[in-house]
């Protein structure tokens, strides 16, 4: 049965009786001016989108995925940010100076950023933020009680005590050894700016009463439901022209959490954007060749943007484990061949709607500044030398191979399956297991896969953030593979040391070589962030990071 929505986007109480009587008409109350088709009024601009897998906390200590990273991006800001270029900018902090031994990072910060208003403060007027807020708010992110999913963003990096507040406008960052990509990492969203006094008010229910200095406060949240943020009318950033941010009233968030209904919303204009689209509805919108069919052209706006993702296929190359014993992926020259077997052209056209782009080169996708993508080599579409490498390891035309199970989860079967049939062409045969994600996750942290399905989304823009993924030193993760190269940890080493760019990207190349010369993994595509953007939406802009930017944005 389609939904029955009310002109607001909110869903009829008659069909979901549910929802709680006070958040029902609080949000019909706050909603009822939106129109449908605009998100905007006479006055008011409001931004509306969809979450489908709902948002779980505000709390950015705990924001380890996509739709907590969104939300927590509107309500806090971080020291430092990543603009959308991909380069770092001041944000919370103006300038910072970096000591001669790589050690020490000083911070000069803003001195006209107040926290939102909040119970927690004295009359509930928000108040200054200072250096002490930010050193709180690091620490708390490796404090065992906090328990954050994001403690180890710091782990063998900063040293004990190195957050420090010099004075209220000055912050240091003492590290342990020189770690070049530390500031790409104080701009993540797990080390947004919180205010001591709400987390110690709201204990573990922070996570419903989040308190940051961002664009945006939240004015309610119906869990399940819906959520709505709110301008802060005490935000610190302007535009080029002095004028305040945000230009938006408001963001308002749904959670249905079917993407045939949010579709039809899109389509319905009572959604500003979506994020992606679901493949059941991929041949409707676009053509093979990735742009609007002609029905669409005119209706909706495509954005399509390198992301900083990598989908492949990782092979198991511990010598010591057993499934390695008498399987045939042992050998390097396999796995070489089961690279040359796929036409990832073909794949990204035909099952992708050229979304992303075929992973011809290592394992660090577009979007960064050392050029993997341009500059290393990695594997084409080629059978015949495929054969060649089976023939070479003993195996000619397939001959004496075992066949080698590939896990992967429901949404990448049809991948795993094209992949299989076009290695099964050159003589390697593969057998396809659709499992959960949370399994697959725990048989490859536990060596438990010898073959499978993985992506790699960059943390912070910097390709050593890939590099991580073959160190030996780490366990899986993110060294799911087991790789172990000497030579490879020596470069690896180095590079965390170099303070030149283009040595340390020359190097990041060099080691990305090494890994697709060694084949532990076989890169599919790289991704491309793809939104669909209503036509009364201004100043949207996509970004390699796929973070949801919404300063700048305006309503028609």
């Amino acid at each position: 049965m389609a939904e029955k929505f009310y002109r607001n986007g909110v869903r009829s109480y008659a069909y979901h009786n549910k929802w709680s009587i006070f958040g029902y008409l609080m949000i019909v109350f706050v909603c009822a001016c939106i129109s449908c088709n605009s998100g905007r009024t006479e006055n008011k601009q409001v931004f509306i989108y969809n979450e489908v897998t709902g948002i779980a906390t505000l709390d950015p200590a705990f924001a380890k995925n996509q739709s907590v990273m969104w939300a927590v991006h509107q309500l806090y800001n971080t020291l430092i940010e990543v603009d959308e270029n991909m380069k770092i900018a001041p944000s919370l902090a103006t300038r910072w100076e970096i000591s001669d031994d790589r050690l020490t990072y000083t911070f000069h910060l803003r001195t006209d950023v107040y926290f939102q208003d909040n119970d927690a403060f004295p009359n509930g007027k928000g108040r200054k933020m200072t250096a002490t807020d930010i050193a709180y708010s690091l620490q708390r992110i490796r404090d065992a009680k906090t328990a954050s999913s994001g403690a180890w963003i710091f782990n063998n990096r900063v040293a004990e005590d190195g957050f420090v507040a010099v004075d209220d406008s000055t912050f240091k960052v003492k590290l342990i050894r020189p770690f070049q990509p530390i500031l790409g990492i104080l701009s993540m969203q797990y080390c947004s700016i919180i205010a001591r006094e709400a987390v110690e008010k709201y204990g573990p229910d922070y996570r419903r009463h989040p308190c940051g200095t961002g664009p945006f406060q939240l004015s309610l949240w119906e869990e399940g439901q819906a959520m709505i943020l709110q301008k802060n009318p005490h935000y610190w950033e302007k535009d080029t022209n002095g004028a305040a941010l945000p230009y938006l009233d408001a963001v308002k968030i749904s959670f249905f959490d079917n993407k045939a209904t949010e579709f039809l919303l899109f389509r319905q204009g009572q959604l500003s954007f979506i994020n992606d689209i679901d493949p059941s509805f991929k041949d409707e919108v676009l053509t093979k060749k990735g742009e609007l069919r002609k029905e669409w052209q005119g209706k909706i706006v495509l954005q399509k943007h390198e992301y900083l993702n990598t989908e492949y296929f990782g092979i198991l190359v511990d010598d010591k484990s057993n499934l390695l014993a008498n399987s045939p992926v042992k050998i390097k020259a396999v796995r070489q061949a089961m690279n040359y077997a796929v036409d990832k052209r073909k794949l990204v056209m035909y099952l992708r709607n050229s979304i992303g782009l075929p992973a011809e080169s290592g394992i660090v996708p577009d979007g960064f500044p050392s050029q993997n993508v341009q500059m290393v080599k990695g594997y084409t579409y080629d059978p015949s030398k495929a054969a060649a490498l089976l023939k070479a390891a003993g195996f000619d035309k397939g001959q004496g191979l075992p066949p080698v199970k590939l896990l992967t989860i429901p949404i990448y079967e049809d991948i795993a399956s094209f992949c299989a049939k076009q290695m099964e062409e050159v003589g390697l045969k593969v057998q396809v297991e659709v499992v959960q994600k949370a399994l697959l996750l725990e048989q490859t942290a536990k060596s438990q896969a010898l073959f499978f399905r993985a992506s790699w989304m960059a943390d912070y823009p910097d390709a050593e953030n890939y590099m991580t993924m073959f160190y030996s030193k780490n366990p899986a993760p993110p060294n799911y593979t087991r790789y172990k190269n000497p030579a490879f940890d020596v470069l690896y080493e180095k590079a965390l040391q170099e303070t030149n760019d283009s040595l340390r990207y020359a190097l990041y190349r060099q080691m990305d070589q090494m890994v697709i010369n060694d084949a532990p993994v076989m890169p599919i595509f790289y991704d491309e962030v793809i939104h669909l953007v209503n036509n009364h939406v201004e100043n949207m802009h996509a970004n390699a990071l796929n973070l949801l930017e919404l300063r700048k944005v305006k309503i028609k």
